[in-house]
């Protein structure tokens, strides 16, 4: 005990970042700390309007400052931070639950110069925020993805008018929102009220047949459920335009991330999911980071775009693969006291991209790959949402690697990983009979 203590520096806390300021974000009022002998009035607080913020940015450049620290608020603190960038100024965005000031003593002022100081001595990381250009596809993307829950809602809303009708379209073809569905659903609106002519508008793919179709049309058309039929097809069409809006602007901001030459190389078919952009993502993507990242088993144009527009192709923030699914939260946790393991659960996190990472990792239960051969093997182990966050965990060291070293990844099917793994039990199995005095001998299994 007494020689590890030894170990420990006691000349205090060093100045760091003599430079540095503290910002508390708010939605009307930010309140800007700065080192005491800048200014007489080292605290002070600027309104949330433009010229306020641009006040504030001058007042920091006559203090001399070079860094700003500030409170991840909402989305109050996105304009401030954008305008501090602008004008050269290095900005922290900093997590509101690593800098806890002492209970009891909450309020504005306290809380920008507990950051002022907590910067000052280097005690504060900046969160991660790709560049600008990947930040515009970014918010694309998630404007995309709210456009595509709004749209899922309408779809329940048209159902319940159906059903309210007595309406059971949903018992005999899978999905209203399809081919067969939106068909019928429009004649309907537009006044067509024979069964026989609306289950005529069957796809040769529905399963039902026209009777079947026909019978499940027999409703009670009232006028107010029809009217709100109305309405959520409406609601629908106008999710479906503005998102070829945001396909058009995605397209748009990729082409203008062409980094590399050159086509992807032909991979597995796949078909195109209802929700995926319009155009060839595919394409796209691998101009923007050189690699084919939907050669991975289970990610699809859907997850790549995720998580390309999340984290974009400058991997340097990330000095390993171990701070990337650390920031991720797929890496296990590190809950040790007194020596003892106390836990090892991941950390719980809102990240997009680890939530279409774990969505992919759900797709490869039924894939004849490695990667599906891995995740079976954890699901045998463990319970299912641990295997999920296992091979997760997986599919982004993979990504990590292709990003970094511009490699392209090659599956090597299921035969070989169960062959691996094989080798890799009896290798273990052989070392423990050593460990025990005994020799582990093979023998021929009958067929």
């Amino acid at each position: 005990m007494a020689q590890r203590n030894r170990s420990f520096s006691r000349s205090g806390l060093s100045l760091m970042n003599p430079d540095a300021a503290g910002v508390d974000i708010g939605s009307a009022a930010h309140f800007v700390a700065v080192p005491l002998d800048r200014d007489e009035e080292p605290v002070r607080e600027f309104a949330s309007f433009t010229a306020d913020l641009n006040a504030l940015a001058d007042w920091l450049e006559q203090c001399g400052i070079k860094t700003v620290a500030m409170e991840s608020t909402g989305v109050y603190w996105i304009p401030l931070y954008e305008l501090l960038q602008r004008r050269g100024f290095e900005v922290l965005l900093v997590n509101a639950r690593h800098v806890k000031n002492v209970s009891g003593r909450k309020s504005d002022v306290l809380d920008c110069q507990w950051l002022q100081q907590l910067h000052s001595f280097g005690l504060l990381r900046g969160a991660f925020r790709p560049d600008d250009k990947v930040c515009e596809l970014r918010s694309i993307t998630r404007q995309r993805a709210m456009l595509l829950k709004s749209q899922g809602r309408h779809v329940q809303h048209m159902q319940k008018a159906l059903t309210q009708m007595n309406i059971q379209l949903a018992n005999v073809i899978s999905d209203v929102a399809g081919v067969t569905g939106q068909k019928i659903i429009r004649e309907i609106v537009a006044g067509e009220r024979d069964a026989e002519v609306l289950a005529a508008y069957r796809d040769v793919r529905i399963k039902a047949t026209e009777a079947e179709i026909a019978k499940s049309l027999l409703g009670n058309w009232r006028a107010e459920h029809l009217f709100a039929l109305k309405q959520a097809l409406a609601g629908f069409d106008f999710c479906v335009a503005q998102l070829a809006e945001c396909d058009t602007e995605a397209e748009r901001v990729l082409r203008e991330l062409h980094a590399h030459e050159g086509q992807p190389a032909k991979g597995k078919r796949r078909s195109r999911a209802r929700n995926a952009p319009k155009f060839d993502v595919r394409e796209h993507l691998f101009k923007v980071c050189g690699v084919d990242l939907t050669r991975i088993d289970g990610i699809d144009v859907s997850t790549a775009l995720v998580v390309l527009s999340e984290i974009g192709v400058d991997m340097s923030r990330f000095p390993t693969v171990k701070h990337f699914t650390s920031w991720l939260g797929l890496c296990p946790g590190t809950k040790i006291s007194g020596g003892k393991i106390l836990g090892s659960k991941s950390k719980r996190t809102a990240n997009r991209a680890t939530q279409a990472l774990k969505l992919a990792a759900a797709a490869l239960r039924s894939s004849k790959s490695a990667l599906g051969a891995y995740y079976r093997r954890m699901c045998a182990r463990m319970d299912k949402a641990k295997a999920v966050t296992a091979a997760a965990h997986k599919l982004a060291r993979l990504i990590y690697v292709m990003l970094t070293k511009g490699e392209e990844y090659t599956d090597q099917g299921q035969q070989y990983y169960e062959e691996r793994y094989r080798e890799r039990v009896v290798r273990q199995l052989a070392r423990r009979a050593r460990e025990l005095g005994m020799d582990l001998v093979a023998t021929t299994q009958p067929a």
